[in-house]
């Protein structure tokens, strides 16, 4: 599994905020329900996150999740390579608008 954006945006909103269904969670990573699903098995089988319900709730439909200490910093490196990947296209976008600007002046 190669981890992205949306993984990074699960690990994020979980350290936030570990005492959540899966459906709150999901909108707040801006996901379908099913993928957030999808990406919280891979996450829990990389050992990034450990789930668990919660003991008292009836209905059992909140989950605590838990960053493992590998998924701190997994989410460092994604936090880190996110950074890079949009100051290079900062740099990019920079230089194709000075190239805009060079043309509009001749």
């Amino acid at each position: 599994m190669k981890l992205n954006q949306d993984h990074l945006d699960i690990l994020r909103n979980i350290e936030k905020s570990s005492k959540v269904t899966q459906r709150e969670l999901a909108v707040k990573s801006g996901l379908s329900l099913g993928k957030l699903n999808y990406c919280l098995k891979e996450l829990k089988k990389k050992g990034y996150v450990k789930i668990k319900n919660f003991e008292k709730n009836q209905k059992k439909k909140k989950y605590l999740y838990i960053l493992t200490p590998i998924g701190i910093k997994q989410k460092t490196i994604l936090l880190v390579n996110f950074m890079k990947r949009k100051m290079n296209e900062y740099d990019e976008l920079k230089e194709e608008l000075n190239k805009i600007k060079k043309k509009k002046n001749k």
